[in-house]
C-alpha cells in the first residue's frame, strides 16, 4: 500500500511517497544542484518537495521554455497545494501592466524563461526575496538563452539563492554539462538511471522496435539527379582554392556549418569576391543537402514543397543567388517534373499508417505521437490520414509562420494538447516543439518518422510514452541513408552521456562551477561595517527590440530598463540618444524604404540635442549595392541632418562605447529622460495605435483585429463572440474590448 508525503501545504494523499525523490530533493537543498532523472520518474515532483523546503525563505520561481509547460507545472502545483491562490503563471500573453501586480501578490510564479528576463530588463521584478529557482529542460542553459540571463542576476541580487536544474538529458560533451552547470551556477550534479535499485519499481516497460523501408526507385532517380548538381558544385566550391582541404559531397553538416561561419568571419575582416563566391556557393550546398535528405528520408510531397519555395526565393526580386542558380539548373527542373509524375510516395508514409491502426486496433484508447523534423512532412502525414476515420490526428507545430505555412501559438498549442488528453484527439504529429517536457501519462506509442542525431532530442521523444504504464517506440529508417547513421549517432552518444554525467556526479564534491561575474568596479562597494552596497549605477534606457544588447549593457555595470522607445534605441541622458545600425542593417535600410532610414534619422535629430548614430562592423560595402550610395546616405545624414557617425568594431565596441557616454553624462549629473514621438504617422499606423492602445491588446492582436473586421468602427460594434474569432483574441481580450466600448464612462 503506498505512501504519501505530508506536508501542512500539501493537500493530503495527492503526492505518492518515493524513496529516491527524498533522496535527491534532500540533497538539492544542500547546494545547488543539477538533477538528471530519466522523463516520466517525477522531476517535477522533486522539484515541488524541494519548493516545499523553501518557501518559508521567500518567493519560489519555476521556469519553463513554453507556454504549454508553465501551465502544466502550475496546474500540477495548484492540485497539490491547499492554497492554490500561493500560485501563479506568467507568460509572454501575460500583460506587462499586471506582471508587477502578478509578482507582488503570489509565493510560487511559474514563468516562461523570456517573460522573466523582460521583467527584469523592464524593472518590472526583483530577485532579493527568491529563495529558490528552478529551472527545468536545464540541458538549454548555454549562449545567449535566457536562464544564461537569469541566473547571473539571481546570483548577484538574491539575499539566499538556491539553484536546482532539472533535466533528463544534459548532452554527452562534458564541456557542455560544465557549460549548463557554470552558466546556472551548479555545484553538483546528482543522477538516477532507470537501471538503479531505489528507481526500478517505477519503471514502466518500453518496448523499442526498429523498422527499415526502401525508398522507391522514383525517389532514388530524383535523389541521384540531386546529388550529381551536389558534386558540382562541390566542384566549384574546392576549385576556388579558399581552404587547403576538399570538401566533398558526403561532408557533414557540423563540419560545414563551421566552415560557414570561418568564410563569414573571414569575408567580414578581409572582404574580396573570392570569398564572397564561397560563400554563396555554399548555400548552394546546403540548400541541395536538404533536399538530397527530404528525399531520402521524407516524402515526395516534402520535396515539392521546398523546391517550390526555392523557386519563389529565386524568382523573387531580394532572393538569393544560391536559388536562382539552383532552380536555373536544368538537372534540378528535371527532378522537379519527375517529382509531379511519381505514382509512389515515400512507404514511410504507409508504414506510418499501418503501425497507428494496428495501435488502435489492439488499444482502442491509445494515444499516440508520430514525431518529424519537418513541418512539411507533418502536414503530408495529417493528409495522408485524414481518411481513416478512427484516426483523430491533430498538426502540432512551433509559432514561426511561414510564406505557406502557419505555425501555432502557444495558446492553440495548449488547446490541442488538452484536447490530446482528454481523447478528442488520439495522434498528435509534431516537430521539435513536442519533444520536451508534454506529459500525457496515458501515451502508448511514440513513432520516431526519422532518427534524430541528437542524444537530447532522442531521450526526449523516447520519454513521451512509458509514463504512467508500458509503452513502445517505434524508429522508421529508409535503408543505405543519412537516417541508419543518425540513429547510430544518438545511441553512441546516449551511451557516453550517461558516462560523462556519472563521471562528473562523482566529483561532486570537489567540482564547483562559479557564475562569471562582471568585473565592473562601480558595482558594489564593502563599507567599513562590512555590509554590501549596491552603488547607483549609471542609467540607460534601451528599446525592447534591442534586448540582448541591453543584457550586454548590464553586465558591463549599466542599470538598464528596456521600455518602448518611440525615438532612438538607447537613451543616455536628456540630450543623447543613439540608433544603432549594424553595417548590413545599415545597408538595408537604404535599399529598403518600408525600413524608413531617413525618417529615424530626422525624428532622432528633431527630438534630442545630441543625437548620434553608431554604425557597427566592417562589412559596409560587401553587399551589391553601389558604393556611392552608402556613402551618399552617410554624407545626409552627417550634413543634413547634423547626426554624428561613430564606427564601432563589433557588438562588443559598442557596448563599451555606450558605458563611456553613459558615465560621462551620469557624472555631470544628467539622467535619461524619453522624449519625442515619431513623426506623422501613416493611416494604416494610425490605425494600428489606435487600437494596441486598449489595454490587452499589444501589435499583433490589433493588426488581426483590423485585418479580420477591416475598420475600427466594426471592431468597436463587435459582440464578444465575433472577437473571439479572430486569432489570438480568447475571451479575456474580447471581454475587456467590450467593456472599454460599452461601459459607461464614471467621471
Amino acid at each position: 500500500m503506498p505512501s504519501y508525503l505530508e506536508h501542512t501545504l500539501l493537500k493530503p494523499q495527492v503526492i505518492e511517497k518515493r524513496l529516491f525523490q527524498l533522496d535527491l530533493a534532500a540533497n538539492a537543498l544542500q547546494s545547488s544542484t543539477l538533477i538528471v532523472v530519466p522523463t516520466g520518474l517525477g522531476k517535477t515532483v522533486i522539484a515541488l518537495i524541494v519548493l516545499l523546503a523553501r518557501i518559508d525563505r521567500g518567493k519560489a520561481l519555476f521556469l519553463a521554455p513554453t507556454r504549454p509547460l508553465v501551465e502544466q507545472h502550475a496546474s500540477f502545483i495548484r492540485k497539490a497545494l491547499t492554497d492554490e491562490e500561493m500560485v501563479a503563471f506568467v507568460t509572454g500573453e501575460t500583460p506587462s501592466e499586471r506582471r508587477a501586480e502578478v509578482w507582488d501578490r503570489s509565493r510560487i510564479i511559474v514563468s516562461t524563461p523570456q517573460s522573466t528576463e523582460n521583467d527584469l530588463l523592464s524593472r518590472r521584478i526583483d530577485l532579493k526575496e527568491v529563495s529558490l529557482i528552478i529551472f527545468d529542460e536545464a540541458h538549454r542553459a548555454v549562449g545567449n538563452y535566457a536562464y544564461v540571463y537569469i541566473a547571473e542576476r539571481y546570483s548577484r541580487e538574491a539575499r539566499d539563492p538556491l539553484v536546482l536544474g532539472i533535466t533528463a538529458s544534459p548532452g554527452s560533451q562534458s564541456n557542455k554539462i560544465e557549460e549548463i552547470c557554470a552558466n546556472l551556477g551548479i555545484e553538483k550534479i546528482q543522477i538516477r538511471t532507470e537501471t538503479d535499485p531505489d528507481v526500478r519499481p517505477f519503471v514502466f516497460q518500453r518496448e523499442i522496435e526498429w523498422i527499415k523501408v526502401q525508398v522507391p526507385e522514383g525517389l532514388q532517380r530524383v535523389k541521384m539527379s540531386i546529388e550529381a548538381v551536389l558534386k558540382d558544385r562541390t566542384n566549384d566550391f574546392n576549385r576556388l582554392g579558399i581552404i587547403p582541404t576538399k570538401i566533398e559531397a558526403k561532408t557533414s553538416k557540423k563540419e560545414l556549418l563551421d566552415l560557414q561561419a570561418l568564410l563569414r568571419s573571414n569575408a567580414a575582416q578581409q572582404p574580396n569576391a573570392t570569398l564572397f563566391k564561397g560563400v554563396s556557393v555554399l548555400a548552394e550546398i546546403f540548400k541541395l543537402h536538404h533536399a538530397i535528405e527530404l528525399a531520402e528520408t521524407q516524402s515526395g510531397n516534402s520535396l515539392t514543397k521546398y523546391l517550390l519555395r526555392l523557386e519563389s526565393e529565386a524568382s523573387s526580386r531580394s532572393g538569393s543567388k544560391a536559388a536562382r542558380r539552383i532552380m536555373g539548373d536544368t538537372r534540378i527542373k528535371e527532378a522537379a517534373e519527375s517529382l509531379k509524375n511519381l505514382d509512389i510516395d515515400h512507404p514511410k508514409l504507409a508504414v506510418t499508417h499501418k503501425i497507428i491502426k494496428q495501435q488502435l486496433n489492439e488499444k482502442p484508447n491509445s494515444r499516440i505521437m508520430v514525431f518529424t523534423n519537418f513541418r512539411d512532412t507533418a502536414s503530408a502525414l495529417l493528409k495522408f490520414l485524414e481518411s481513416d476515420h478512427e484516426i483523430r490526428a491533430s498538426r502540432f507545430v512551433g509559432q514561426s509562420n511561414r510564406q505557406d505555412d502557419k505555425g501555432l501559438s502557444q495558446k492553440k498549442q495548449a488547446t490541442i494538447l488538452k484536447k490530446f488528453r482528454n481523447g478528442e484527439y488520439n495522434v498528435i504529429i509534431a516537430t521539435s516543439v513536442g519533444e520536451e517536457g508534454i506529459d500525457v501519462p496515458s501515451n502508448d506509442l511514440v513513432l520516431f518518422y526519422e532518427p534524430v542525431p541528437s542524444e537530447i532530442r532522442s531521450i526526449q521523444r523516447k520519454g513521451r510514452t512509458g509514463r504512467a504504464r508500458a509503452g513502445k517506440v517505434v524508429v522508421l529508417m529508409a535503408r543505405g541513408t543519412r537516417d541508419e547513421a543518425y540513429y547510430w549517432i544518438s545511441d553512441r552518444k546516449e551511451k557516453t552521456m550517461q558516462k560523462r554525467i556519472r563521471d562528473l556526479s562523482g566529483q561532486a564534491e570537489t567540482i564547483r562551477y562559479p557564475i562569471e561575474q562582471s568585473k565592473t568596479a562601480r558595482q558594489i562597494e564593502i563599507t567599513e561595517i562590512g555590509q554590501a552596497v549596491e552603488e547607483e549605477r549609471d542609467k540607460v534606457f534601451v528599446d525592447l527590440r534591442e534586448r540582448e544588447m541591453g543584457k550586454l549593457l548590464e553586465a558591463e555595470g549599466l542599470e538598464v530598463t528596456l521600455k518602448r522607445l518611440e525615438v532612438a534605441d538607447y537613451i543616455i541622458s536628456d540630450r543623447i540618444a543613439i540608433e544603432r545600425k549594424t553595417a548590413q542593417d545599415f545597408v538595408d535600410s537604404i535599399i529598403d524604404p518600408d525600413r524608413n532610414l531617413f525618417g529615424q534619422i530626422s525624428d532622432l535629430a528633431r527630438t534630442y540635442e545630441r543625437p548620434l548614430l553608431i554604425l557597427e562592423g566592417r562589412d559596409l560595402f560587401t553587399r551589391q549595392v553601389n558604393p556611392n550610395s552608402i556613402r551618399g546616405a552617410m554624407a545626409s545624414i552627417a550634413v543634413d541632418y547634423s547626426v554624428p557617425i561613430i564606427p564601432t568594431e563589433n557588438q562588443e565596441d559598442t557596448v563599451r562605447l555606450i558605458a563611456i557616454l553613459a558615465a560621462r553624462e551620469h557624472k555631470e549629473g544628467r539622467i535619461p529622460k524619453i522624449h519625442g514621438h515619431k513623426t506623422a504617422r501613416t493611416l494604416k499606423e494610425q490605425q494600428e495605435y489606435l487600437i494596441s492602445a486598449i489595454p490587452s491588446v499589444g501589435p499583433t492582436v490589433a493588426r488581426n483585429l483590423l485585418k479580420y473586421f477591416e475598420t475600427i468602427e466594426n471592431i468597436m460594434t463587435a459582440s464578444k463572440d465575433e472577437l473571439e474569432k479572430v486569432e489570438l483574441v480568447g475571451p479575456k481580450i474580447a471581454e475587456r474590448i467590450r467593456e472599454l466600448v460599452g461601459e459607461s464612462y464614471k467621471g
